[in-house]
């Protein structure tokens, strides 16, 4: 664990964003992959109103991940921080306090959804036949989600001591079991959707699990909680979290604003939307794990008050951001009549995975500047820029940009324009994480007057008193 430590504060940062990122996404690819797949095997069923009703679902499923994603920021990004402090036995609690906090608030949060099941499939625009799939799938679904929170939440909480390894194995062992159970399931069983949601909670479990068991064996526990350590560190953990999974929040708004919009165009435009949304994650999960991996490398030093290595680790994070966007799209563009094949996509499905392979999949780089800036900005005691840039991406931005693309343009258009959205709000969040880190350099004061007193009371909380 030290070592861990140790080369974060003096290592080589680009080495250590790649290794970070490298193992992070691999563990994100296995559960992205079998995602990839499932959506494989029900278009071999041939039946359009099954892949349409995996995309309503996933835009509600999101919902409840981003909320895990939001819990793990502030878990990850506190026990960074009081590592980097050289404060182990703060960091200890800490830990405790956040996985108990984040599976009671998960549990509460997944009951409030599935409740309202039936008005958040109607609200995204799924009519007849499909909507009862997507609801069916749900609801199997839904309860299973705590799991993959607290697993999401001991990944981050391994990360932050470094042990990028075995956070990556976790979600290796629970994509391995639904790769597994999938085909048995749905065709062997003949469960179709049934089959695959079910698949999908007997991962959530395993990921859960194998999260767990590595901070028992290696990193004290879970300690006994105290109910004055309790009290202590709810408002800073809710300070992160809060405006974490507001952030993360707003990305599943914006999904839910594309299918419905796109719903519009039928059933074939919500598959082809549900293709690219699987074939994203899948090909850019080196992008999507950056911000968790980048997290702790920019929390320990900026927990060490070492300013310099927090700026430089943002601008080789935005490097690794554009070599791997060039790379991958790259692939994807050679690739594309194949991959549209795989799902026997003709039509205006096939339009528009062919339009995510090329011009669109370059414009995810301003996505990943947006994660990389969240990162800074959550472990640098601005979690609320976070909060506003990505909320601003998926309301403001995105609304009246896919509106008008779709009036133009079509089912394509819809997709061009979250992409432009995108753009925007990565441009932004470049410019405004450049500046939080500038000023913390510009101040050579203790970071508990000078980077939260602007913040107000509740973000001044995010650093405790020893």
């Amino acid at each position: 664990m030290a070592d861990a430590q140790a080369k974060f504060l003096t290592g080589n940062l680009f080495r250590h964003i790649t290794v970070m990122a490298m193992t992070s996404s691999l563990g994100l690819m296995a559960i992205f992959a079998v995602d990839f797949i499932d959506m494989i095997f029900i278009a071999m069923l041939g039946k359009a109103e099954l892949a349409a009703a995996v995309g309503y679902a996933a835009a509600i499923l999101f919902f409840n991940t981003s909320f895990g994603i939001g819990m793990a920021i502030a878990a990850g990004a506190l026990v960074a921080r009081s590592l980097g402090a050289g404060t182990p036995e703060l960091a200890e609690e800490r830990k405790t306090h956040a996985l108990i906090y984040g599976a009671a608030f998960g549990i509460m949060f997944a009951g409030a959804v599935w409740i309202n099941l039936p008005a958040l499939v109607a609200l995204i625009g799924a009519r007849g036949e499909t909507a009862a799939l997507a609801l069916s799938y749900l609801q199997i679904t839904v309860p299973g989600l705590p799991f993959l929170m607290v697993g999401i939440m001991g990944g981050a909480i391994l990360r932050a001591h470094g042990d990028a390894r075995r956070a990556m194995m976790a979600t290796i062992w629970g994509g391995l079991v639904n790769a597994i159970l999938d085909p048995i399931l749905i065709f062997g069983l003949g469960l179709e959707l049934t089959g695959a949601a079910l698949a999908s909670v007997s991962a959530h479990i395993v990921i859960a699990i194998t999260a767990l068991v590595p901070i028992i064996k290696h990193y004290g526990g879970v300690r006994r909680p105290k109910p004055a350590g309790m009290a202590r560190d709810f408002l800073p953990i809710v300070a992160i979290a809060f405006p974490a999974i507001l952030t993360q929040l707003a990305t599943p708004v914006g999904q839910a604003i594309v299918t419905r919009t796109m719903a519009q165009f039928g059933e074939a435009a919500v598959a082809g939307m549900a293709i690219v949304g699987r074939l994203t994650p899948l090909s850019f999960g080196i992008i999507f794990a950056l911000s968790g991996a980048v997290g702790p490398i920019l929390g320990q030093n900026f927990g060490a008050k070492d300013h310099q290595r927090v700026r430089k680790g943002f601008n080789n994070a935005v490097l690794f951001t554009g070599i791997v966007i060039v790379l991958v799209s790259t692939i994807l563009f050679a690739l594309r009549s194949q991959i549209a094949d795989l799902f026997d996509a003709t039509g205006v499905t096939r339009d528009l995975v062919f339009l995510f392979c090329g011009p669109l999949s370059l414009l995810f780089f301003f996505n990943g500047v947006l994660f990389v800036g969240n990162a800074a900005f959550n472990n640098m005691g601005r979690p609320f820029y976070s909060t506003f840039l990505n909320w601003g991406r998926n309301t403001v931005g995105l609304v009246p940009l896919v509106l008008l693309g779709a009036g133009l343009l079509g089912p394509a258009g819809v997709l061009i324009g979250q992409a432009v959205a995108g753009v925007i709000f990565g441009v932004i969040a470049w410019a405004l994480a450049r500046r939080v880190i500038a000023q913390a350099m510009a101040r050579p004061e203790p970071v508990e007057k000078s980077e939260f007193g602007r913040q107000g009371r509740l973000i001044s909380l995010l650093h405790l008193r020893r």
